[in-house]
């Protein structure tokens, strides 16, 4: 897969966005550990930038998923972490579904307005007993006339404490983990949903992070999107995307890191001489440079089978997992190579390295990668 020149101008574009909506303001939104989502997610919907892959009908511009990788790498220039995950739940995360599945009057309802920016979305699936583990939410819809009831509680929820509503995976039914499960569109202002507390995270600190709890919460079953029990496997073809995107979010921000380290050790003097020039620096970072290339090149053959329609599990749980690993790897040396100013939070390389720690939590941690690639390897004990 290449670039044309359409993604090249989509690049450019995004990039500018980043240089002068978000830059500017990301030490006052860290500081304050928030960012103005409404304000910024409307100036995104006013580009067209929240609806790239997304039906024309409501207001996306139907590309396919190569445009929404070069938004994501452009995404990358920023100095955090936090805003593109945040764009992220909204475009690839809480929305996926939704586009595909949910019915006309629901997508005119939630997904519109979230095109546009209009709406804030999250992704309710994390609970405290059931990160990795999503087959063991609690969470429960019982049926009462022609209205769900929803009760429980989810943690972890990005752009929790502004969103507008939450695409939310609940139990149904008893019957088996796998299928006993549906994806609800729930507004959040509904009577008995409470956010409970903003989390204080290590990193991406200027994304909101939200327990919320649902208490006899009544929505319509017309709010459910797609089949009832269908819920696991929609959420796990979400994953597909949530997986390619917090990896190729990655891409930039990493070769900015060694930018950022190649500017500043050779301005460092040390013995005499720039610390660029000692080898052992300067043939790791070609070492970093590579795996990064490498990791795109894994990505794209990812997004360019994912586009012909392929089930992409198995590539996009090897990306998810070489990101998450490749990203302590490099803000670690990287920070190293500051010496004392790498320990310092004036420093762009310290925020990255407190917030690319979570790719290897975050979507499903690396051990859950690990599991599945093993299973496609036919490696689990007792498998064949």
């Amino acid at each position: 897969m290449r670039y044309s020149t359409e993604h090249k101008s989509l690049f450019e574009s995004v990039s500018k966005f980043v240089a002068e909506e978000i830059n500017p303001h990301v030490d006052e939104w860290e500081k304050e550990g928030v960012f103005p989502a409404h304000d910024l997610f409307r100036k995104m919907g006013a580009k067209g930038l929240l609806g790239i892959t997304k039906p024309v009908e409501f207001g996306g511009m139907g590309l396919d998923w190569s445009y929404d990788l070069a938004f994501c790498e452009a995404l990358g220039e920023a100095n955090c972490g936090s805003i593109p995950m945040a764009v992220g739940v909204q475009t690839n995360m809480a929305t996926p579904a939704l586009a595909k599945i949910g019915s006309d009057e629901l997508r005119k309802e939630f997904l519109a307005p979230a095109i546009s920016g209009d709406y804030v979305a999250c992704i309710g699936v994390s609970e405290p007993g059931a990160g990795s583990d999503v087959a063991s939410i609690k969470t429960t819809a019982r049926k009462d006339g022609d209205d769900y009831i929803i009760n429980g509680g989810k943690m972890w929820i990005t752009n929790g404490t502004q969103a507008d509503f939450i695409c939310l995976l609940v139990n149904t039914g008893d019957g088996q983990p796998h299928r006993n499960k549906s994806l609800v569109i729930v507004p959040m202002k509904s009577k008995g949903v409470t956010i409970a507390r903003k989390l204080d995270k290590l990193g991406m600190r200027s994304s909101d992070t939200a327990q919320i709890f649902f208490d006899d919460v009544r929505v319509p079953q017309r709010y459910r999107i797609g089949e009832e029990g269908m819920g696991f496997t929609y959420q796990m073809q979400q994953f597909q995307e949530e997986r390619l995107w917090g990896s190729a979010s990655t891409l930039r921000t990493l070769e900015r890191a060694i930018e950022e380290v190649i500017d500043y050790t050779r301005q460092r003097i040390a013995f005499g001489k720039p610390l660029l020039d000692n080898q052992v620096i300067h043939f790791r970072l070609a070492e970093l440079q590579t795996e990064i290339e490498l990791l795109r090149s894994l990505i794209y053959r990812c997004t360019e089978g994912y586009i012909n329609g392929e089930d992409m599990t198995r590539l996009a749980s090897m990306a998810k997992l070489k990101c998450g690993r490749l990203c302590r790897e490099v803000t670690d040396a990287c920070l190293q190579y500051y010496g004392g100013m790498g320990f310092m939070n004036e420093t762009l390389i310290t925020r990255l390295y407190r917030d690319l720690r979570l790719v290897s939590i975050g979507g499903g941690a690396d051990e859950v990668m690990l599991g599945i690639l093993c299973k496609y390897m036919g490696t689990l004990p007792g498998k064949k």
